[in-house]
C-alpha cells in the first residue's frame, strides 16, 4: 500500500505541475517565458546557431501588443501573422495563447551554393548594355505555411520575428517598448522600394540610361536631404570643399525647375580655424563641428590618421538621406537622382568593394554607435574609413560609375584610346558624369595651365586637363574672396617646378612641361595673403639635388621635401 500511495502522489505531484504550466490557465501570467534554447528548432539548421535567440518568449505582453494591432486593424477581431524564427513548440503556443490570430509559419530557404560574393558583386558589368544586361542570380523567395486552420494566407497584418539579438528597429513605434517586445509600423513605401531593388551590386539600382534623361522629382512629401562633406585638414580640402560647394549649385541650376533645394552640410573638426570656416559658410555650407575620430591603425600624420571622422554623417539625424561628396569631387550635373536609392549606395571600387568618395547614407543614431563601438576591433582593408565601411555595409546598392567618375585612365592603353576616353567622358558638352572624382595631385595643388599630374611618372595615370580646365571654370565662378583660399605656398610652387624639370629631362611625350606658366597665383603669397606672416615665408623656393617623398597621391603634398 505504500508504494500505490507513492506512485499516485507522484502522478497526482506530475499532473499538477503540467496544469500549472498550462498556457491556456497562464497565458495572463506575467511571468510564464518560454525559451527557445530548450525546444527543437526548426526555422534553421540544428548546426547553425546564426539566428538561435536567447530571448525569451513573453507571451502576456505579445498578447498585450496583438490586441493593440487588432484593436486598430480589426475592429477587435484577430489578425493574420508570418511567424518568422519560431520553432514548432513555440508556433503551436502562439495559436494556443492568441487563438484569434491566424498564424502562418514564414521560412527562409538557404540560398544556392552557386551564389557566391563574386556573383553578387562582380567587379565589372556592363553599365550601358552594349552587349547584355546585367543580371543576378536567384534567391528564395521566403515561403509561407498554411494557416492553423489550413487556410492559404499571402496577405498579413502582422509579421512577428524572434531575433538573435536584442537591437531595436528603426520604424515608427506603435506602442512604447515593453520588455524585450517591441511593436512597430513599417514603411510600406519605403520597404517596397528596398525590396525591388536588385540583390547587391550585380545590377545597376540606378539604371545607367536614367542618368541621361532629365530627374522629376516624385510628387511625395518632400522629404529632410543634405549634401554633406567632412575636412579635417584645411591645408588639404578646404579649398577643395569650397569649388564642390560652387558646383554643387552651379549643377543644381542646370536641373529641374521643380527640384526642392537641399542643405549643404560641412562637418568640420578643431582643426578648422576660424577664419577657413566663415569662408564656408559664405559659399553655403552649414558648418557642424564635431570631435576628430583617430584611426587607431594609422601611422601619426598620415594621409588616414583621422579620417574615421566621416562617421559622424550618420549623426545628422535632422535629415532623412545625406549624399556625402568627397571635396576633391567636381559635381557636373543635378545629384538629384541618388536621393531616391537607400543606404548605402555608392560606386563600386574593385572586387565586391564600393568606393565611399559618394555615398547615400541614412543617418541614425543607432548606426553611429556601431560604427563608432567597433573601431578597435574591425579591421580595414585599405587602413581608411573606405575599408571600416566596407566591412559594415558589405550590403550595398551599386550606383552607375559616372555617379562618381574616378580621374583614372589605365598606363596600358595606348595614346589614342586614352585620348578618346578623356574626351567621351570629361569634354563631353554637355556633361555626362554627375561628379568627377580628382584622383592624383588636385587641381588647387597645381598651377592652373595645365594638369601637373603629366609632369610626374607615377601620377600621369590621373591626368586630364578636361577635368582640370572644368575644375577651374567652376573655381573662377566663385567671389574672387573664395578664390584666395585656393593659392599656393611657396614650397609647392617649388614642387611644381621641380616636376617640370624631371619632366623636362625625362622628355615626356606630351610636352606639358614646355607650357609656360602665366597662372597669376605663381605672384601671389599664399602666407601674407592667409594670415600675415612675416613676408619672410613668401621668398621663392628652388629644389635642387633633393628627392621627392611619400606618396602625393593620398599624403600632404606640402610635406614632400626632406629639411625643406
Amino acid at each position: 500500500m505504500l508504494y500505490v500511495k507513492l506512485v499516485l502522489l507522484i502522478l497526482m505531484c506530475g499532473s499538477f505541475v503540467s496544469l500549472l504550466n498550462s498556457p491556456s490557465i497562464h497565458h495572463d501570467d506575467e511571468h510564464l517565458t518560454q525559451s527557445s534554447a530548450e525546444v527543437p528548432r526548426v526555422s534553421y539548421e540544428p548546426d547553425d546557431t546564426r539566428y538561435v535567440s536567447d530571448v525569451t518568449v513573453d507571451w502576456p505582453k505579445i498578447s498585450k501588443a496583438m490586441q493593440l494591432v487588432a484593436g486598430a486593424e480589426h475592429g477587435g477581431g484577430g489578425a493574420r501573422v508570418a511567424l518568422l524564427n519560431f520553432d514548432d513548440s513555440e508556433v503551436q503556443q502562439w495559436r494556443t495563447v492568441l487563438p484569434r490570430t491566424a498564424a502562418a509559419v514564414a521560412r527562409l530557404e538557404r540560398a544556392g551554393s552557386n551564389v557566391t560574393w563574386e556573383h553578387l558583386y562582380p567587379e565589372w558589368i556592363d553599365e550601358e548594355e552594349l552587349y547584355h544586361a546585367p543580371t543576378c542570380p536567384d534567391l528564395p523567395e521566403p515561403a509561407v505555411d498554411a494557416d492553423g486552420d489550413g487556410e492559404e494566407v499571402a496577405v498579413f497584418d502582422v509579421v512577428a520575428v524572434k531575433l538573435p539579438c536584442r537591437r531595436g528597429g528603426s520604424w515608427d513605434e506603435v506602442a512604447p517598448r515593453d520588455g524585450d517586445v517591441w511593436l512597430y509600423r513599417p514603411d510600406a513605401d519605403a520597404l517596397r522600394r528596398d525590396l525591388a531593388l536588385p540583390v547587391g551590386s550585380c545590377r545597376l539600382a540606378m539604371p545607367f540610361s536614367a542618368l541621361a534623361e532629365p530627374h522629376v522629382a516624385p510628387a511625395a512629401p518632400p522629404r529632410r536631404e543634405a549634401y554633406a562633406t567632412i575636412l579635417h585638414s584645411e591645408e588639404l580640402y578646404a579649398c577643395g570643399a569650397l569649388v564642390a560647394a560652387q558646383s554643387i549649385r552651379m549643377a543644381s541650376a542646370s536641373g529641374a525647375p521643380s527640384e526642392p533645394e537641399r542643405d549643404m552640410v560641412a562637418l568640420v573638426d578643431e582643426t578648422i580655424s576660424a577664419r577657413h570656416r566663415g569662408a564656408l559658410e559664405a559659399a553655403g555650407w552649414k558648418v557642424r563641428a564635431i570631435r576628430r575620430v583617430r584611426n587607431p591603425r594609422a601611422a601619426a600624420d598620415a594621409y588616414n590618421e583621422w579620417n574615421y571622422s566621416k562617421f559622424w554623417l550618420w549623426s545628422l539625424t535632422e535629415y532623412d538621406r545625406v549624399v556625402f561628396l568627397d571635396a576633391d569631387l567636381l559635381v557636373q550635373r543635378p545629384m538629384a537622382p541618388l536621393f531616391a536609392m537607400p543606404e548605402v549606395s555608392a560606386t563600386a571600387n574593385h572586387g565586391t568593394l564600393f568606393n565611399s568618395g559618394v555615398m547615400v547614407v541614412e543617418p541614425c543614431g543607432c548606426t553611429l554607435r556601431l560604427l563608432m563601438d567597433h573601431i578597435a576591433d574591425i579591421d580595414s582593408y585599405n587602413g581608411g574609413d573606405q575599408g571600416y565601411l566596407n566591412e559594415v555595409f558589405s550590403w550595398w546598392h551599386r550606383l552607375p560609375s559616372h555617379a562618381n567618375y574616378m580621374k583614372h585612365f589605365w598606363e596600358g592603353d595606348s595614346g589614342e584610346r586614352l585620348a578618346a576616353a578623356r574626351r567621351a567622358v570629361l569634354a563631353a558638352e554637355p556633361a555626362v558624369a554627375l561628379a568627377v572624382h580628382f584622383v592624383g595631385m588636385k587641381p588647387w595643388f597645381c598651377f592652373r595651365d595645365y594638369d601637373c599630374n603629366w609632369n610626374s611618372p607615377q601620377l600621369r595615370q590621373f591626368a586630364s586637363d578636361e577635368a582640370h580646365a572644368r575644375w577651374w571654370r567652376a573655381h573662377d565662378a566663385m567671389p574672387a574672396a573664395l578664390q584666395g583660399f585656393c593659392l599656393l605656398d611657396e614650397r609647392q610652387k617649388a614642387l611644381l617646378r621641380w616636376d617640370a624639370a624631371e619632366a623636362r629631362a625625362a622628355n615626356f611625350s606630351d610636352g606639358h612641361w614646355r607650357v609656360p606658366i602665366a597662372d597669376p597665383r605663381r605672384n601671389i603669397c599664399a602666407t601674407a595673403a592667409g594670415d600675415g606672416e612675416a613676408a619672410a615665408a613668401c621668398v621663392e623656393r628652388e629644389i635642387k639635388n633633393r628627392r621627392v617623398e611619400g606618396n602625393r597621391v593620398t599624403t600632404s603634398y606640402a610635406k614632400l621635401i626632406d629639411n625643406f
